[in-house]
This record gives structure tokens, sequence and C-alpha cells, in this order.
């Protein structure tokens, strides 16, 4: 069944064959073109969604103009059927879709030129369903790109402020003038700074990696510089964990990770805030770093309030956090999708371990160094 709006030319030195078979095509427009001459005079006013060439049409050969009229982005659905008994290879070779004998009977062309109406109507649906796609596609691109300049610009007009309140704070505190009690609130806001420049950060970096922005320096991390990353994130998170237990234990001549130690510092720092966040003061964090076979694995651990089975699913995800909290802070769930992504960058896994009222343990690994592998290799060859 074709549509009401299909067009047909039947390009014929012969009307009669143009009349025969729109006697059959009661819901098609069945016009009558000449020549070729006319071919493309029409086919500008016109798009026609088949059209028949009759070989034996006089004037300019078919075969010379079809080339030009395929060409045409506005014909790109159009099908072209070469009718005829002598000649058909030319047209064939010109770019005709399909040939049939003129001595066919109607009902048979009918038949074949009902087939490309339908095959029209097919391709046209499928190309306005692209087009749409592509719209969405350009709109979601657009609000990607306009989200990424949001985030970037109030990432990076926060920063320097936020660093200078910090400072401020930490002048503050270290003032002995300030009563020891305003001293505790003026720590637990710098505390509170600090977060926010966490978030803030964690933010931006989400958000780069998304978009496949974030590149990774990565340097051979030994067991030294394991120590060291520890220690600075655990200054990173503030005065919080004086009130915990904090027990480090990084295993020594462990083989050289492959990974960015900015990364792995900031990655370490989101763990133990979460643990900070989910223990009491006098609380047990446990950061443990070992080397496994293929990777070096980080543990981070804490004897707090763990984590309820149902939240564990989407707890990586941006904006999720656990229900269940020691503290009133908000928290956007951002910390622990950047450890995701920060690890899942360096090629290594993270996972999470917990029973509610027991802790949780947090582990995650980062790829060994190949070029260590290699010279190992090569020094069991030398051997």
């Amino acid at each position: 069944m074709t549509s009401a709006a299909s067009t047909v030319f039947v390009v014929t030195a012969e009307r009669s064959r143009a009349v025969r078979l729109a006697g059959t095509l009661a819901q098609a427009d069945v016009l009558f073109i000449q020549d070729a001459e006319t071919l493309l005079r029409e086919a500008h006013v016109r798009v026609p969604d088949v059209v028949l060439l009759y070989s034996d049409t006089p004037g300019v050969p078919l075969s010379q103009v079809l080339p030009m009229l395929r060409q045409r982005q506005e014909l790109s659905n159009t099908w072209w059927l070469a009718v005829g008994t002598h000649g058909l290879g030319e047209l064939l070779a010109a770019g005709a879709d399909a040939l049939i004998s003129d001595a066919s009977p109607i009902e048979a062309l009918s038949l074949q030129v009902q087939t490309m109406l339908r095959r029209v109507v097919q391709a046209r649906s499928a190309h306005d369903r692209v087009g749409q796609l592509q719209r969405r596609m350009d709109t979601w691109e657009h609000e990607e790109r306009v989200r990424d300049q949001l985030v970037h610009m109030l990432v990076h007009d926060l920063k320097n402020p936020i660093a200078a309140v910090m400072g401020l704070l930490e002048i503050v505190q270290d003032d002995t003038r300030v009563p020891e009690d305003a001293r505790d609130l003026v720590r637990i806001a710098r505390d509170e700074t600090q977060h926010l420049l966490h978030l803030a950060a964690n933010m931006l970096d989400v958000r780069k990696i998304q978009a496949g922005k974030m590149n990774l320096r990565r340097e051979l991390m030994f067991s030294p510089m394991f120590a060291e990353v520890i220690e600075q994130a655990r200054g990173d998170i503030g005065s919080g964990l004086r009130d915990r237990n904090v027990r480090v234990e990084v295993q020594q001549d462990m083989s050289p990770a492959d990974a960015d130690p900015e990364i792995v510092r900031r990655i370490m720092a989101n763990l133990i805030s979460n643990a900070l966040k989910h223990t009491t003061n006098g609380g047990a964090i446990g950061i443990f770093v070992s080397l496994l076979e293929d990777a070096v694995q980080v543990v981070v651990q804490d004897n707090g309030e763990g984590i309820p089975e149902d939240d564990i699913p989407n707890l990586f995800a941006a904006f999720e956090q656990s229900r269940l909290t020691l503290h009133g802070r908000f928290d956007t769930g951002m910390g622990l999708a950047f450890c995701k992504m920060a690890v899942e960058e360096h090629g290594g896994t993270i996972g999470v371990e917990s029973q509610r009222g027991a802790g949780a343990t947090f582990r995650f690994t980062l790829p060994l160094s190949r070029d260590t592998d290699d010279d190992d290799d090569s020094a069991d060859l030398l051997v």
C-alpha cells in the first residue's frame, strides 16, 4: 500500500505507458516525462519517489543524466528503475537500482514500482528517526558543554576565596591570644572549609574524567612514595583525624606501581575522609598498602557504623551516599565517584566490604609498572 504523497516519474516518449501505470497505482501521482531535458527540469521542481527510465527514450541518453541526478542530495532516497529491452546495461552502470523488461505485464511493472515505493517510505522514516536522534545528540552535547563550563567556572571561582579563608583561619587558630574554646570553633570552621574545597575539586575532576580530559602523569610509585602520599592525604583532611586512632602500614621493597601520585593522594584523601565521617571520636582507621601478584593493593578500613547492604551497589555513583551517617555534613557523593573513576582510569579496580555496625573496608588496586616487569624478564634472559 503506497502513500498519497508518492510521486512516480515515467520517462518515455510514449504517454500511454504512463497512463497504463497510473491506472494500477491509485495512491500515487504518475507524471509523464517525455525526455532527459524535461526530467532534469521537473526533478528540480518536484522530488520523485520512483523514476522509470525507458531505455528507448529519444534525445539525450538517460544514462548520461542519471549520474548527475544521483549526486543530488534531495534525490538520495529516489529509486531508479530501468525499463526496456536494449540499453539496460548502460543504465545499470550509470546508477539504476533495478531493471525490468518492457515486455513484462503491466501488473509485474506495477508490483515492482510498489515495492520500491514501500522502500522509499521505509528509508525516509529511518532518515527522519536518524535526524531526530541527531538533534537530540546535538542538544545533549550542548547541555554537556554548558555544564562543563558552569562546573569549571564555579570551581575556579571558588578555589581562590576558599583557599584565602583557610589561610586566615589557620592564622587565627595559631594565635595564642584566641581563647581555647574559640580556637576549637575556628578549627571546625577550617575543617569545613577544607571539606568545601574537596567538594569543588571532586566535582571538577569527575567532569574531567567523564569527558576524557583527565591526563594522568604516571610515575613509578615505590613504597616510600606511598608512605609520603598517605601522609599528605592525611594532612589534606584536617584536624579531625586527631580524634581517631590511625594505623598506617606500607609493605617495604614493593615493586613500583604505575600511577599518578597526585591523583592517588586525592583518592586516599577521599577514602580516609569517608572513614572519618563514619566513625566517632576514638574510632580506628587503618591504611594498608601491600603487593599482590600483578598490582599494588591499598586498603582503607574503619570500625565505624558500616554501610547498609542496600546502599552498596550505588555507593560509587555521583550524588549517592549512604543513608546512615554519624555526622550531619552534606555530601554530594562525588568523592567516592571520583575514586572509582580515577582508579579505573589507572586500569585498577575498587570495591567495598561492609557489615552494619562493624565498619567498612575499601580496597583498590593500581597496576604494576610494565617497565619493571620487562626489566626483570630481560635480567632473567641474561642469566
